[in-house]
């Protein structure tokens, strides 16, 4: 029997007249449950925004009466003392000072204890350690800031010369222990995400546990790893109490961990506490730190993100 091209083209829109329309109109339940949802993701949007409107409007009086170049090329910052100078670079010497010693702290430390939660430690253990280890991000930072002024900085002027009874040093510690549990849960998840096969098939070639962890498992959730030590540093960067009672209060450019300094989160609480009139030069001098503090946390999330693209595209 002959077959009709025209009757199968004829059959087929027939049929198609009969499908259900898999596209029809979503019911107002389903509307008002997605414009929720939008009005929800929108919110943190719109407080985005108006964060930066702040910061920009409030900064534009302050850059109005001191120039940028004044603010980015002065080497001292006394905008409250007679003799006023408003180089923030003290500030931003001190925030990278403490966070660096945090995260020296923070990433070695939490790493390994990762890698023993992921891929040593038995389910028992693991069900003991991991709540004790996360129990550490439920402290206030007011206690760590205390617990670097009264036990970390005592102890450590008897093995430092020359620490200070308000030091770098003693805060950034006590900041790498806060931020421990963090970059600690987040780089168990990227090492507990690798796939299983990766190990089996580096036991396969002869290769020990620990040389599968450290030259198979780790270099593969290096991505992970990566966004766990990105974060950390974004979270020591805006820490403020701990710095505003062991790190001294005492903006200076210098890298010597012994000495007092002060950041940027500290300032912007000194000048907060109400001693500074509202409306003046000085008080609105925290809303220039802010915009830079914002602009250094901005740079650490863009940072972040690339840095999880890059090994991404190496790993595939």
């Amino acid at each position: 029997m002959a077959l009709d091209p025209l009757s199968d083209v004829r059959a087929a829109a027939l049929a198609s007249t009969h499908a259900p329309d898999l596209r029809a109109p979503r019911s107002l339940r389903e509307r008002a449950v997605g414009a929720l949802l939008a009005g929800a993701a929108a919110v943190s949007v719109l407080t985005t925004i108006g964060i930066v409107v702040v910061l920009v409007r409030e900064a534009a009086s302050f850059f109005a009466e001191i120039s940028p170049a004044r603010f980015l090329l002065d080497g001292e910052w006394t905008p409250l003392f007679a003799d006023k100078h408003f180089g923030i670079w003290p500030l931003v010497a001190g925030t990278l000072l403490t966070t660096g010693i945090a995260i020296a702290v923070a990433l070695p430390l939490g790493l390994l204890a990762a890698i023993y939660l992921s891929e040593l430690a038995s389910d028992r253990v693991r069900r003991w350690v991991k709540p004790a280890l996360e129990l550490l991000a439920g402290v206030p930072t007011v206690v760590y800031g205390y617990l670097a002024l009264s036990f970390i900085t005592p102890g450590l002027q008897h093995v430092v010369p020359g620490l200070a009874g308000f030091n770098a040093l003693g805060a950034g510690i006590a900041m790498g222990v806060m931020i421990l549990p963090l970059i600690a849960s987040l780089s168990e998840d990227a090492l507990y995400a690798v796939p299983a096969a990766l190990r089996e098939g580096a036991y396969a070639l002869g290769a020990t546990k620990l040389g599968a962890v450290f030259r198979v498992v780790v270099p593969a959730a290096a991505s992970g790893i990566g966004a766990a030590a990105i974060l950390g540093v974004a979270r020591a960067v805006g820490e403020t109490m701990i710095v505003a009672i062991a790190a001294g209060q005492q903006p200076r450019l210098t890298l010597d961990p012994r000495v007092p300094v002060e950041t940027m989160t500290a300032y912007i609480a000194q000048v907060s506490l109400g001693d500074t009139p509202h409306g003046t030069l000085e008080y609105r001098t925290i809303f220039a730190v802010g915009l830079a503090l914002f602009l250094l946390t901005l740079a650490l999330n863009v940072l972040s993100h690339r840095l999880r693209r890059r090994l991404k595209g190496a790993a595939a």
